[in-house]
């Protein structure tokens, strides 16, 4: 019987045993659990992926996003998050409702894991980056490659107040002094950001309704920050960064991973959240007083929902006073420049409108928010510099866009000439990581080319074809016509000369502008049959310009 009773409580004894290991591998599994959760929301370095991610994501298929909340279907649509209007078409359910005030910070799990363009072209694709998904991210979806309508895009562009039933999106209904402004700024390793944003905000007549993004391409305890004021802001909350600090979103960026302006500045639109105007700017500029309320005022003179007003921007010295006062009454209007360089002033040959103009330039642009949505920077091309403005305003004009010189300045550059020679020198630029990205250049140049049917000798499985519709033509007019129009020979690598002329006289904006559609949505290129031709010998023609180019035009009519 001893045995027997030895025998059963070494039996129960075990039992208990087992119990116990069970208990704690259970609660050793959930700690672990917590653990690997707790660790997974820790800020996690931009350019790794998490790899178990992506098994899970082939486990359990679709798209999945881990949030602070857990497991989010992406593919799910939310009905309180997008415009549905079943009289627009397809196109308008794409559109996110438009909020305000709003920032990137607000959308925890909202963000692409990409492969880093620079580092793919040189066939290293485990370098990942973590970046804001685009607002809408795909324009085709808009745009469908035909023009937008006028009611959609009403649709495109927040009101800082709704409409009686809380809508923001109110179209022309929305107050001018009400419609919100969205400012990308690509800056890289440049003291003078921070300076740039202040003026934005302190400089605009109404600074409640703008927000910038910033895409901060910086050194770390080496190049200050664009967001960070000069002072903590304790010690002095009324400087703009403090003041606005809810209304500038800034993505920092590791330096040897900025790869040029077009890639810094497709992150640039990855900030947009469907704001009512779009602007660019560099990222050493200084703004006018009430800048906003007259670069607006110039947009609506145009009556063409389409403009985008663009230009190189003029020189800083001897332009504004320490108060942001112009000295000056007259504009970069003068179409000098087809690249980079300070823009000279001039007087406007037309008043009471920007001047039509067949370029867009990058250092300053001014447009409605969809330029945005259906012309975004192409993500594929690295190292590329002398080219971007081909590409958008190539592009931009098939999309069905116009593009305007302002006729007045709202903001001045800072080159590095003059009084700010020494001082801008010393700023690093990009290509100091050239030798990283050796041939990627050339590659993305190919592309570029090759997108906008500029390199027709070219063999068209010698460039990358990724997302070509996302980063593509539309379908209101050809680059052919573009280059028919203003005279380029794509394919003898010609140009007529004296273009300016056309420009500067004010012949372009007063002939092309006659074919402004009656709903304001563009010109109609498929009433231009005009095709400019280099004055013969070098002749002036008449004082005004008109009579030389009014020939040629009805010649091409009698075509």
């Amino acid at each position: 019987m001893a045995l027997s009773k030895r025998s059963s409580s070494t039996s129960s004894s075990n039992n208990n045993n087992r119990i116990g290991l069970i208990l704690i591998a259970t609660i050793l599994g959930l700690y672990t659990i917590g653990l690997c959760a707790s660790i997974w929301h820790l800020p996690s370095p931009t350019h790794r992926r998490r790899r178990w991610v992506e098994r899970m994501k082939m486990r359990f298929g679709g798209s999945i996003n881990l949030s602070t909340t857990g497991i989010e279907d992406v593919d799910a649509d939310s009905a309180d998050d997008y415009e549905d209007d079943s009289q627009q078409g397809n196109n308008s359910r794409v559109i996110p409702r438009a909020k305000w005030p709003i920032s990137i910070r607000d959308e925890d799990g909202n963000f692409d894991d990409v492969v880093h363009p620079g580092h793919k072209a040189k066939g290293n694709p485990d370098v990942i980056m973590s970046v804001p998904k685009m607002w809408i991210d795909n324009p085709v979806s808009v745009h469908q490659h035909k023009l937008m309508s006028r009611e959609l895009a009403m649709k495109i562009g927040s009101c800082a107040t709704p409409d009686t039933s809380g809508n923001h999106a109110r179209g022309d209904s929305c107050p001018i002094s009400e419609r919100t402004i969205y400012v990308a700024i690509a800056s890289y390793r440049d003291y003078q950001c921070r300076d740039t944003v202040t003026s934005i905000f302190e400089r605009a007549k109404f600074p409640e309704r703008v927000r910038v993004g910033v895409t901060d391409q910086i050194v770390e305890g080496e190049d200050g920050p664009c967001d960070a004021p000069y002072r903590p802001c304790k010690e002095d909350p009324e400087q703009m960064l403090c003041k606005y600090k809810s209304q500038l979103d800034v993505y920092q960026v590791d330096a040897p991973l900025a790869i040029g302006p077009v890639f810094a500045r497709h992150l640039g639109h990855r900030m947009y959240r469907g704001e009512y105007y779009y602007m660019q700017s560099d990222a050493h500029v200084t703004f006018t007083r009430n800048w906003d309320e007259d670069i607006i005022s110039q947009q609506e003179a145009t009556k063409n929902e389409m403009a985008v007003l663009s230009t190189y921007l003029s020189d800083v010295v001897g332009n504004i006073d320490k108060n942001g006062k112009s000295l000056i009454n007259t504009s970069g209007q003068k179409n000098k420049y087809l690249r980079h360089g300070s823009q000279p002033e001039a007087v406007p040959t037309i008043r009471g409108t920007p001047q039509l103009e067949p370029y867009w330039a990058a250092g300053y642009s001014f447009s409605r928010g969809h330029f945005v949505v259906n012309v975004p920077y192409d993500f594929h091309q690295p190292m590329i510099f002398q080219g971007e403005e081909m590409s958008i305003g190539i592009r931009g004009f098939t999309i069905g866009y116009d593009f305007y010189a302002p006729e007045r300045s709202v903001c001045f550059h800072h080159y590095a000439e003059g009084a700010n020679k020494k001082a801008r020198n010393k700023v690093p630029h990009y290509w100091e990581h050239t030798n990283i990205y050796a041939g990627a250049g050339t590659k993305a140049m190919y592309r570029l080319l090759g997108v906008v049917h500029m390199n027709p000798e070219i063999d068209r499985t010698e460039w990358d074809h990724t997302e070509e519709s996302k980063y593509g033509l539309g379908g209101v007019r050809t680059p052919e016509k573009f280059y028919s129009t203003f005279g380029i020979d794509v394919v003898h690598k010609r140009t007529e000369q004296h273009l300016c002329r056309f420009v500067e006289t004010g012949i372009m904006h007063k002939k092309f502008t006659s074919f402004l559609r009656k709903d304001g949505m563009g010109i109609d290129y498929d009433k231009i049959n005009y095709k400019f031709k280099d004055p013969p010998n070098g002749e002036k023609g008449s004082e005004d310009g008109d009579d030389e180019y009014e020939d040629e035009e009805e010649d091409d009519e009698e075509e």
